[in-house]
């Protein structure tokens, strides 16, 4: 799928839950093998969510944004992978942290999906470390340059 037939829409959990859920037990539960209680938690209600959209308005991907500014639950469904569809939430998110005046952004990356979220700035700020059972690293992002402007 070409990445121009895929939308972002930034929205909050009681208009994402449906399918930002699905998406995440279908990629870390059912994929992955996360735990459903390990998955799911108190932070969803509080945080901006990423939704991607098909063509066919078929939700294929999402993330969220912690109000910390931390960016995470980043799942894209199989069949739309390597599509553009992850670089588009990512870039949705980071905008989002921006616009919240956020003065960097922070993830928990997977470790083999480091040099994804790398080309898009984000630097190695930690030790591998295992969440869920699967290896992963702190990663960081400065939102504003030195000047105090946005950083891009």
């Amino acid at each position: 799928m070409p990445t121009q037939s895929f939308s972002i829409r930034i929205c909050n959990w009681e208009q994402a839950h449906a399918e930002a859920r699905r998406i995440r037990e279908l990629v870390f539960v059912q994929e992955q093998g996360v735990p459903p209680e390990l998955e799911m938690d108190e932070h969803d209600a509080h945080c901006d969510h990423a939704l991607a959209h098909a063509a066919d308005g078929r939700a294929v991907g999402t993330g969220r944004l912690l109000p910390d500014g931390h960016i995470g639950r980043m799942a894209v469904l199989k069949e739309c992978r390597a599509s553009g569809v992850g670089a588009l939430l990512l870039q949705a998110l980071v905008e989002q942290a921006r616009k919240r005046g956020h003065a960097t952004a922070r993830l928990n990356a997977q470790s083999y999906a480091a040099g994804f979220y790398r080309r898009f700035g984000f630097e190695i700020a930690g030790a591998e470390f295992m969440e869920a059972g699967i290896p992963h690293v702190a990663m960081q992002r400065n939102l504003v340059s030195a000047r105090g402007e946005s950083a891009d």
